[in-house]
């Protein structure tokens, strides 16, 4: 259903009540109703979308969250925007869907990971940019040996003095940023396809001392691996979804793109009125700790982990958290357009003992929101938190919560 069609909440309750398979029940609020609508939407699959989608990094939505959104309330050339856009997910499905991405997010590493995807390089220019790249000429002197072999170490620390030095002179281009956004990603895992021993899930870096103890345990020593042919191997796979047209069509798209780093309430770059759609999911209060899980990327790309630390504090109560998303609404209640939409996805946290949707209804509605409804997307757990040991419906975020807002 498009955005020409959806226009009013009578068409949208309908669309939901079609996808949920049964009619809504009802949240009390304000003196009035909102319809909670209760369903699988997308799809609970692993690797589903676009493999343009697939890197890691904790936390991170399905790219069949901001799709449907996308899909069912936007039009081609829409500007969509998440001010919590972490890997990017909700940019880079816009920009499959030939909309304009905004992105926003106080960790600098967000832009690392997102602004290279949607503007993609051709497999071919990937290769050639990393023959053009010197080989290491010292030995490797990072302190990372708990992590990799000498060697592999080395070509790491090449290929990051190289890419700071062409971003340092104002060379860097869409290929380089590929290539800093793909290194970055294989830093750390536990498969050969990664330039480290084995440690940790990707989306979490161990520390020094934690991957000695990793070491020790599994009686292991970091093996070579080859740093260009790993890259070249994993952006392979990233591209094996883009035909050249597409491809060409996102970096078109690129070129009216927004990427910001700054506190999601205070965004002056972004125009008023000019969001068609918002997809995102703040930080769930102190639950994820982005700066420790992200320290080997961000050393990687010249990034302050203790300062991205500090902006990316989550409040550690509800009454934080709700003053924090207040200001966050009013900021996006400026920059929506009149008739434009805010998907605000919220999970549920500690076990289920709170529902972050009762609290953003007052916070959105405050701002001048009018909320529509709110979706309860159920569906399994990925793999990595089968890793953990927490079961299906059971613990942890079982439920993707979204309440949907649109402004009068």
């Amino acid at each position: 259903m498009s955005a020409a069609v959806m226009s009013a909440a009578p068409e949208l309750h309908d669309h939901l009540s079609r996808c949920a398979a049964a009619a809504p029940d009802y949240l009390a609020f304000d003196g009035g109703r909102i319809p909670r609508f209760t369903a699988e939407f997308w799809t609970a699959k692993q690797r589903q979308g676009n493999p343009l989608h697939e890197i890691s990094y904790r936390a991170c939505f399905k790219a069949q969250l901001p799709g449907f959104f996308i899909n069912l309330l936007s039009a081609e050339g829409d500007v969509i925007y998440d001010p919590f856009a972490g890997r990017g997910t909700t940019a880079v499905e816009a920009a499959l869907n030939g909309r304009i991405p905004v992105s926003n997010d106080v960790n600098p590493l967000s832009e690392v990971l997102a602004r290279p995807r949607i503007e993609p390089p051709s497999l071919d220019e990937v290769r050639r940019r990393l023959l053009e790249y010197p080989a290491p000429q010292r030995a490797a002197d990072a302190g990372l040996s708990m992590f990799y072999h000498p060697d592999t170490e080395a070509e790491i620390i090449a290929l990051k003095d190289e890419l700071q030095a062409r971003r340092a002179r104002g060379a860097e281009d869409a290929v380089d940023r590929w290539i800093r956004m793909v290194a970055t990603n294989r830093l750390s895992g536990h498969s050969p396809g990664f330039f480290s021993v084995y440690t940790l899930p990707p989306n979490q870096a161990a520390s020094r001392d934690g991957q000695v103890k990793i070491n020790r345990k599994r009686n292991q020593e970091p093996p070579y691996r080859n740093v260009r042919d790993l890259i070249a191997r994993k952006s392979r796979q990233l591209l094996s979804g883009l035909a050249a047209p597409r491809r060409e069509a996102m970096r078109r798209h690129a070129r009216r793109a927004l990427f910001l780093v700054a506190d999601a309430c205070e965004t002056p770059q972004i125009p008023d009125a000019a969001v068609a759609l918002t997809v995102t999911s703040p930080p769930f209060l102190d639950t994820v700790q982005y700066a420790k899980d992200n320290w080997l990327r961000c050393w990687f790309n010249g990034i302050d982990a203790a300062a991205v630390g500090r902006g990316a504090a989550s409040a550690r109560d509800v009454c934080a958290w709700r003053d924090a998303m207040a200001k966050v609404f009013r900021e996006l209640h400026r920059v929506t357009r009149r008739g434009g939409w805010v998907a605000f996805e919220v999970g549920e946290v500690r076990n289920g003992r709170i529902r972050l949707e009762e609290h953003v209804l007052p916070a959105g509605t405050a701002s001048g929101f009018r909320c529509e409804a709110v979706m309860i997307n159920r569906q399994q757990f990925t793999k990595t938190s089968n890793i953990w040991g927490v079961g299906n419906n059971r613990g942890g975020t079982n439920t993707n919560r979204i309440v949907l807002f649109r402004k009068e």
